[in-house]
């Protein structure tokens, strides 16, 4: 998810970084802080295939942990 910056910024940080996920652009902040709450990066969230939020983290993670894999596991399986 991007915060306030153009489309053509976030494809391109998106590409540079190898991104596979859909990354919302969201460039006048509406979506994301009345949505999800964001009011200022950096903040991960999980949303399931029907769009609705299942948690939020603020503050930066190291996602290749064991932990944070098998949590992602975890709600991609719905547990």
């Amino acid at each position: 998810m991007s915060f306030q910056e153009s489309a053509d910024t976030v494809r391109k940080a998106a590409k540079d970084r190898g991104y596979v996920a859909p990354v919302l652009v969201d460039t006048s902040g509406d979506v994301t802080g009345r949505v999800y709450g964001v009011w200022g990066p950096p903040t991960s969230y999980f949303i399931d295939r029907q769009g609705r939020l299942l948690g939020r983290i603020q503050g930066a993670r190291d996602w290749t942990t064991p932990a944070a894999n098998n949590l992602i596991k975890s709600l991609l399986e719905g547990k």
